[in-house]
C-alpha cells in the first residue's frame, strides 16, 4: 500500500494559517508532517505508537510547564 491523502485537524481552521501538522498512512504505519514545509522531514509510527503518542498529548504528558 503507498501514501494516502494527508489530513489535518478539523481544529486548525481554514483562516489560510497551517500551523499545524498533517498525518497520512504509509504501509500500515503513520506518517506526521509539518504543514508549513510538507516536502520536509516526516515521522513514521507504528499505528500503536502512533495511538499512544496521541493519548500522552490529550493527557498533557508533553505541555510546558
Amino acid at each position: 500500500m503507498g501514501m494516502t491523502s494527508w489530513r489535518r485537524s478539523s481544529r486548525s481552521g481554514t483562516s489560510g494559517q497551517s500551523n499545524c501538522v498533517e498525518v497520512g498512512r504509509l504501509s500500515g504505519d503513520i506518517v506526521i508532517r509539518d504543514s508549513k514545509n510538507p516536502a520536509g522531514f516526516r515521522f513514521r509510527l507504528s499505528a500503536d505508537d502512533f495511538r499512544r503518542l496521541a493519548a500522552d498529548i490529550r493527557r498533557g504528558t508533553y505541555d510546558a510547564p
